[in-house]
C-alpha cells in the first residue's frame, strides 16, 4: 500500500448512530499505525504493536508483563538502556538477574529478556534454552530484523524492536514494536499502551510503512558488507577484538538465522578510539543503528566501563565496502 495516500491524522472519529467504530480516538489506535502493525504482523506472525519509540515498547512490556515481587532474567549484555530502565523500576519492587544468554536462563524468573544478537556485544541466544523455561520469553530481535530471525517460530512469547533502527532504517523516524505470540497478550499490552499514551503518530507509522518495502534488500546488503569488513578488521594489526556473529561462525547465531547475519559489528583498537570515531569521512560518527548510512561511535561515552575502552560500535550501511574499508583504514591509523 502507498502510506502517503493512506495517511489518515485524525485524532478522533465520529461515532455511527451513537456507537463506537474501529476508531474514536488516536490514543487508542488509528489507521495508519494499524496498517504499519499489520505490515509487522506479516513479516514476524503474531499480533504486533506499534509504539512511540523501542523504549517505550520496552517499558510496557516491563509494566504490562511484571509487577512487585517479579523477576526479570536478563541476558547481561542486551542493550544498557533496557538495563538502566529495569534498574529504576527495582524501586517498585522489581528483581532483575542478569545471566549469560548463551546458555540456559536462570530458575525462579518470571521473565526472560533476550537480544539477538546483542548491541554492542554481538552474543547470540541460546533460543531453545530460553523456550524450555517455564517463564515467558521476550527477544529484542531490533539487530537482526525479520528478515534474519523470525523468533516466534523458535518458541518466544514476545519479539521488540526499535523500530528506529532497520524497520525505519533512514535516520527519520522514531518508532517500537512489540509483536506477540498470542492475541491475549497483545489485547492486555494495547489497554496499557492506550492507557500510558506510548502510541506511535501516523507520520511515524507511514514512514515505517515505506521503509519495510526495502526491508530485505537493506539488511541483505548491509550483512554482506558487514561480513567483508569484519574480516578485514580480524586481519588489521592495530584492532584487538571484532565481535560479530558471522566470523568462525557463532554456532547459535548459524542455527537460528537465515540469509546473514547483519549489518551491526564491533571491535576494539589498541589505540584511541575517540581518535578514530572523529576521523572518518565517510562514516559518520554518531549513535544508533540500522540506517542506510554508516554509522560509528565509541560506545564508552554512553555505558562506561561495561564496555572496553577501545570498544568502537559499527552499523554499517549502504555504501560501497571498499569506500567504507578505506575510511575505517585512515581512521584507524590515527589510533
Amino acid at each position: 500500500m502507498d502510506p502517503w495516500a493512506s495517511i489518515d491524522r485524525s485524532t478522533i472519529w465520529q461515532y455511527a448512530g451513537g456507537d463506537v467504530g474501529d476508531y474514536s480516538y488516536a490514543r487508542d489506535a488509528h489507521p495508519t499505525g494499524r496498517a504499519a502493525e499489520a505490515a509487522l504482523e506479516s513479516l514476524e506472525g503474531g499480533h504486533a504493536l506499534l509504539f512511540a519509540s523501542g523504549m517505550a515498547a520496552a517499558s510496557t512490556a516491563l509494566l504490562g508483563l511484571l509487577g512487585p515481587g517479579k523477576t526479570v532474567a536478563i541476558a547481561s549484555d542486551a542493550y544498557y538502556g533496557v538495563g538502566a530502565l529495569i534498574r529504576r523500576l527495582e524501586r517498585w519492587g522489581l528483581t532483575r538477574v542478569e545471566f549469560d544468554q548463551t546458555g540456559p536462563p536462570p530458575d525462579g524468573a518470571d521473565l526472560v529478556w533476550l537480544e539477538a544478537p546483542s548491541n554492542p556485544f554481538l552474543t547470540f541466544p541460546d533460543l531453545e534454552a530460553a523456550a524450555a523455561h517455564p517463564a515467558p520469553v521476550l527477544v529484542d530481535a531490533t539487530a537482526a530484523t525479520p528478515v534474519l530471525l523470525r523468533p516466534l517460530e523458535h518458541g518466544a512469547d514476545f519479539v521488540l524492536h526499535s523500530a528506529t533502527k532497520y524497520l525505519g532504517g533512514h535516520h527519520d523516524v522514531l518508532a517500537g514494536a512489540l509483536v506477540c505470540a498470542r492475541e491475549a497478550d497483545h489485547d492486555s499490552l494495547l489497554e496499557l499502551r492506550t492507557s500510558t499514551g506510548g502510541v506511535a503518530s501516523p507520520d511515524a507509522a507511514a514512514l515505517l510503512l515505506r521503509s519495510l518495502e526495502t526491508l530485505r534488500l537493506r539488511v541483505e546488503r548491509q550483512s554482506a558488507t558487514a561480513l567483508e569488513l569484519a574480516r578485514r578488521l580480524a586481519a588489521h594489526a592495530a584492532v584487538e577484538v571484532v565481535r560479530y556473529p558471522g566470523l568462525g561462525p557463532d554456532p547459535l547465531a548459524a542455527r537460528y538465522m537465515e540469509g546473514g547475519f547483519g549489518g551491526l559489528l564491533s571491535f576494539d583498537v589498541r589505540g584511541d578510539a575517540r581518535a578514530v570515531e572523529s576521523s572518518t569521512l565517510v562514516i559518520a560518527n554518531a549513535t544508533s543503528l540500522g540506517g542506510v548510512r554508516t554509522t560509528m561511535e565509541s560506545r564508552r561515552r554512553w555505558e562506561g566501563d561495561r564496555v572496553p575502552e577501545g570498544l568502537l560500535r559499527l552499523s554499517v550501511g549502504l555504501e560501497d565496502a571498499d569506500a567504507l574499508w578505506a575510511d575505517l583504514e585512515q581512521a584507524i591509523a590515527r589510533a
